[in-house]
This record gives C-alpha cells, sequence and structure tokens, in this order.
C-alpha cells in the first residue's frame, strides 16, 4: 500500500507592534497597554509582508497590543481576527507596572527567581512558567490541528514566543535565553504528523526584514 504523505501545518508567530511601555522597559503582563505610532507602522508592515504567504486564518490574544496588531495585519490579508485570552502573555504579579529596574530593586529575591527562570516562581499572584507552558501550548496544539495542513497567522507577546520556542525545540523552561524576540518580529513554526505523535520544527525565527531597524527586544538590554 502507498504510503499518504503527511501534512505539514503551518503557523507565523507574530509579536504584537511596539508600545510606550515597551520604550520605557516597563513590564506590561496583563495591562491592557495599546501600540504607540511605532507599534502601528510595524503591524501594518508585517501584514504587507505577509499577503503572499498563504495565510487562511488569524488568531490573536485577546490584550490590546496584540489585538490591534492582528486587526492591522488582517485588514492587509481581508481576514478577520479570532481572539483567545490562552494566548495572552505572561501575568507578572506584583512586577506588572514596574519597570525591570524597578522590580530588581523592590524585590530583589523574586527579581532573582525570576532572572533566574525559576519555572515555579509565580510573582505572588502571578503565574508560573510550568502553569504558562501548559496553557499556551495547550492552544497551539488546538490552532495546529484545526488548520491541518494550512498556514495561519497567530499574533502573541514575548512571553508567549519563548514558551513556543522552547516547546518546539524541546529546551528546558530554565535554561537561559539563546533567541531574540523583537515587535512584530516573524517566527514561522511548522507541525506534522508523524508515528510518535506531533513533530514541530522552527523554520524561521525573529524575522524583522519587513521592519525599520530597532524593533525592540523582548527583554531589557
Amino acid at each position: 500500500m502507498q504510503e499518504i504523505p503527511s501534512q505539514i501545518t503551518r503557523l507565523c508567530l507574530i509579536r504584537h507592534g511596539e508600545t510606550e511601555w515597551n520604550a520605557e522597559r516597563r513590564i506590561q503582563g496583563q495591562i491592557d497597554i495599546g501600540l504607540n505610532a511605532t507599534g502601528l507602522g510595524q503591524a501594518q508592515a508585517a501584514g504587507r509582508w505577509l499577503r503572499g504567504a498563504g495565510i487562511v486564518a488569524l488568531y490573536s490574544s485577546d490584550l490590546k497590543r496584540a489585538a490591534t496588531t492582528a486587526e492591522a495585519i488582517g485588514a492587509e490579508l481581508g481576514l478577520e481576527v479570532s481572539r483567545h485570552p490562552e494566548l495572552r502573555e505572561r501575568c507578572y504579579g506584583i512586577f506588572q507596572g514596574l519597570t525591570y529596574a524597578e522590580a530588581a530593586a523592590r524585590y530583589p529575591e523574586g527579581y532573582a527567581a525570576f532572572e533566574g527562570r525559576n519555572a515555579d516562581y509565580a510573582f505572588e499572584n502571578g503565574e508560573s512558567l510550568k502553569t504558562m507552558h501548559a496553557r499556551v501550548t495547550g492552544k497551539l496544539r488546538a490552532i495546529a490541528a484545526a488548520h491541518a495542513g494550512a498556514a495561519v497567522a497567530i499574533v502573541v507577546h514575548g512571553g508567549v514566543l519563548d514558551i513556543v520556542n522552547r516547546f518546539v525545540r524541546a529546551t528546558p523552561l530554565e535554561r537561559p535565553r539563546d533567541f531574540l524576540i523583537p515587535n512584530a518580529g516573524l517566527n514561522w513554526i511548522s507541525t506534522v504528523n508523524s508515528e510518535n505523535g506531533q513533530k514541530w520544527a522552527i523554520e524561521s525565527w525573529g524575522e524583522t526584514g519587513h521592519l525599520e531597524p530597532g524593533a525592540l527586544d523582548e527583554l531589557p538590554s
């Protein structure tokens, strides 16, 4: 019997455009901050870049900075945005609204746990890396299953992309980050069903050829 080739599903994950809090290196988490003018321009540029990518569906976090980015992309692609809270940024609890420097000064022990990537640390009423990993990867698998053999775009946040990269590469949550997550960067991953379940791969990461120089990374410089 001839073997039927597996369908490859491609997902383009896009970090939201720049916000004023990104520029200030202020921790947003799940506080609902909107895009600044630079961020809106980045979102529009991403949409123009993706016109010929064969995207059939568009998903987004329901937070304003991601949803607005997705709407700008959708306007270029002729697609409606499907918003989902499972795609939100990590909840940083007591760190939310502070700059990285302020968080380090006010909560030195907590900041050390955060900086050291303690996967169980939850920022006092926030969210641990382990909890976030479960919600993000669960939603990612569901989106891929709903669009087998197609290409979809998903607008998310820096912390979500950190989880996705580690999930696809099977990298421990505790390992220091070795990749960039620029605002409005394009990150292509793919999945195909194999004998051992879904097989995931990174096709490209952190693409910024569509942007003006200077897109900000997700962490403090």
